[in-house]
């Protein structure tokens, strides 16, 4: 075959460094989630959807077929740091947690996690971060090493 063709649907989650509340703010949220969408244009991952809450971000979005999953997370979220850093002083101690969660989606469950992450806001009302995360790795048959995972 001559040309290569992918389509590989990504949920991925990660928390602000000890999962402070540093995006407290509702606009500097909706600028961080446009910055991040034309991070993954320019990595030639096409974003679906991005939402979050005040200490995590969620990403829906295709992998590119010529980039490994984690180069294209390390440079969203070191380009996302950066630019939080310089748009507002007061996040010049702003930082990422170092992992993160990746999850495949398939085509048919696209719709339902679209939704999922849209209500992000009504969801963390009842659930933290943590329990979301857990429950998140179980369903996706992950195992998690709580020592480790809330860096």
């Amino acid at each position: 075959m001559p040309q290569s063709l992918a389509r590989v649907v990504l949920h991925i989650a990660f928390s602000t460094k000890n999962r402070l509340s540093l995006l407290r703010k509702a606009e500097v949220r909706t600028e961080l989630y446009r910055y991040l969408a034309k991070t993954l244009q320019e990595l030639q991952c096409d974003p679906i959807l991005i939402n979050g809450v005040e200490d995590h971000v969620h990403l829906l979005c295709n992998l590119s077929r010529t980039l490994a999953i984690a180069d294209m997370i390390e440079a969203v979220k070191k380009s996302s740091s950066k630019w939080i850093k310089e748009r507002d002083p007061e996040n010049r101690r702003f930082f990422w947690q170092s992992g993160y969660g990746v999850f495949s989606v398939s085509e048919s469950n696209v719709a339902r996690v679209r939704t999922y992450i849209a209500k992000q806001e009504e969801h963390h009302r009842k659930i933290s971060f943590q329990d979301e995360f857990r429950a998140l790795c179980e369903k996706h048959g992950v195992a998690i090493d709580e020592r480790y995972v809330w860096d």
